[in-house]
C-alpha cells in the first residue's frame, strides 16, 4: 500500500512540474508575440541617447 501511495504522490508532483512547464511555455510565447506586435505597430521602448554619449571636456 505504501508503494502504491508514493507512486501516486509522484504521479500528482510529475502533473504539478509539467502544469508549471506549460505555463511557463504560454507566457514566454505571449510576450514574444506582444513585442512582435509592438514592434510591428511601429511602437515599442524609446531609448534616449543621453547615457550613450558623455559630455566633452
Amino acid at each position: 500500500m505504501f508503494d502504491y501511495e508514493m507512486h501516486q504522490l509522484r504521479a500528482a508532483e510529475l502533473i504539478r512540474e509539467a502544469d508549471d512547464r506549460r505555463l511557463v511555455r504560454q507566457v514566454r510565447k505571449a510576450r514574444k508575440e506582444a513585442a512582435r506586435s509592438a514592434r510591428d505597430k511601429g511602437e515599442g521602448r524609446v531609448e534616449s541617447l543621453r547615457g550613450r554619449f558623455t559630455r566633452a571636456a
